[in-house]
């Protein structure tokens, strides 16, 4: 009897770390499983040339047991403190020597357009552009997604695709070509940590008051608080903006979520374009928050006034997370987006990306920076090792329940994205293969890269692979992601899905899940 009741405890506290672990994920999981999805799963189990371990997986969850072991995030030749950046003023004089992107496939691919056909950036994008405080003890830092294809290689089902010249920029999409899902995988074992996956030398330059904290909401006495008349945050081509006369139909519902209506910038006109130099001249050395990897805006017109400019940031490597001393969800390969909706040149709202979700913040409720007689800028976070993005530094629990797995932020360096990127105009109505153009300020750079539909790095290791386990539902190493042409450019509401919530504090920010 003395040994039922032990086996009895034992069973009973495994089955409460299954619900916890497994279960429970699932079903906070905001991205459920499609048919497809359990199919290709009950593949991978299969990949496993033990028996023993294929039983464990199919019934207890458990799989690749053998396989774990510690996965620090540098190797011991690795220094994270600086060493392996080069100096700044350095690549100011190589970039006179060569510059972004060959203009020969430009215009060999693109037809060469004109300038004059081409649509500029709007004052208000680059006045309102985010900041991004990058995690202070960050070991994988922005990328250049120009540097990051010439370390993979494509693959088509799994097959090697033979080349008959070098991947770029501008023929990326031409990987399609060939039948079978796409994917780049790294032509180096990640285990090793190859210097290019953490791009040490793309850590931001320092701001001089780099401890100085963001502003909250303005204050201007000329603002004055008022409740939303108008659909701005729902709204498409096809779903024209609309005059709200209920007040029950605010995001938010009800007097209770009083909205500050900005002013419009005294002298910035709705899509006044600027004047901008040429892509090079913004490569300046030791400039204050100057990232020598570029950052990618796309602005998409929602029709209505309202103008969507989402900033993507590009990482070599995402490093998941730990339980237990055990790391889940690496991938190589990681896209993350903010997103700033404008309302005829007024920011409105601010989305950031998390994992598989995101939320959504009011423009007063995010934090800024700026002095008197500076546009106030939205202030992001961006986690360690997952670069998942937050409205404020601190702890961010996600899937599993009690913060057992959270993402970590903190006031680490300032990155300013609108000092190094490519820009780009996306009409989501176009051709599959259209819709994008450059801006008038950058009229040579590629844009077939963003027509490639595969994953951007790679795919799911098998359980005959040592690199790979699954404990509980999560994933040792999971499948590289797609480009931001698959991240709902041309969504109506804040969020890529239709549940969307506004969020009116940063408060309130801290109260919500990773789900929108």
């Amino acid at each position: 009897m003395y040994h039922l009741r032990r086996l009895a405890i034992v069973a009973i506290i495994f089955g409460i770390i299954v619900f916890f672990t497994w279960f429970l994920p699932q079903a906070l999981n905001p991205v459920k499983k499609s048919r497809e999805a359990r199919e290709a799963e009950r593949r991978w189990v299969s990949t496993s040339p033990y028996w023993l371990d294929r039983q464990a997986c199919r019934w207890l969850s458990l799989c690749g047991l053998l396989h774990v072991k510690s996965d620090p995030p540098a190797k011991g030749h690795e220094n994270r403190n600086g060493d392996h950046r080069p100096e700044l003023r350095r690549f100011w004089e190589e970039k006179k020597q060569k510059i972004l992107w060959p203009a020969e496939h430009y215009a060999s691919k693109h037809g060469g357009s004109s300038t004059d056909s081409l649509r500029g950036i709007p004052d208000y994008v680059l006045d309102y552009a985010p900041l991004v405080h990058l995690y202070s003890k960050e070991y994988f830092w922005p990328a250049d997604i120009a540097d990051h294809i010439r370390h993979m290689v494509p693959y088509a089902d799994g097959t090697r695709i033979n080349l008959t010249e070098p991947l770029n920029l501008a023929n990326l999409h031409e990987l399609h070509e060939n039948p079978g899902a796409l994917f780049l995988r790294s032509r180096k074992d990640v285990e090793t940590r190859p210097s290019w996956l953490h791009s040490w030398c793309n850590i931001p330059a320092s701001y001089d008051e780099d401890d100085e904290e963001g502003q909250g909401p303005e204050t201007d006495p000329d603002d004055q608080v008022h409740s939303d008349t108008t659909t701005w945050f729902d709204v498409d081509r096809d779903h024209p903006m609309q005059r709200i006369s209920d007040p029950r139909k605010i995001p938010g519902g009800g007097p209770d979520h009083m909205i500050p209506i900005l002013r419009r910038p005294r002298g910035i006109q709705h899509r006044r374009e600027r004047s901008a130099p040429p892509p090079m001249a913004q490569h300046k050395p030791n400039d204050s928050g100057y990232s020598r990897a570029p950052a990618t805006l796309i602005l998409v017109d929602k029709g209505s006034g309202i103008v969507d400019a989402f900033w993507f940031f590009f990482y070599a490597y995402n490093l998941g997370q730990t339980v237990l001393g055990v790391r889940y969800g690496n991938h190589v390969g990681d896209w993350e987006h903010a997103m700033v909706r404008f309302d005829s040149g007024v920011p409105r709202a601010v989305f950031f990306s998390e994992h598989e979700g995101g939320q959504a913040y009011a423009w007063h409720a995010v934090e800024k920076r700026g002095n008197e007689t500076e546009k106030q800028r939205p202030v992001l976070y961006s986690a360690v090792g997952s670069h998942a993005m937050y409205a404020m530094p601190g702890d961010h629990p996600y899937i599993l329940p009690f913060g057992v797995l959270k993402d970590q932020t903190d006031r680490g360096p300032l990155w300013d994205p609108r000092k190094n990127f490519r820009a780009y105009w996306y009409d989501y109505t176009a051709a599959a293969s259209k819709g994008l153009e450059p801006v008038r300020e950058q009229p040579e750079a590629p844009t077939g890269w963003f027509h490639y539909g595969g994953r951007w790095g790679d795919r799911l290791y098998g359980l005959d692979d040592e690199r790979q386990w699954r404990l509980f539902g999560q994933y040792h190493y999971v499948t590289g992601p797609k480009g931001p042409k698959f991240k709902n450019l041309a969504r109506e509401k804040m969020c890529p899905s239709r549940k969307c919530r506004i969020l009116q504090s940063i408060t309130e920010g801290r109260k919500s899940s990773w789900v929108s």
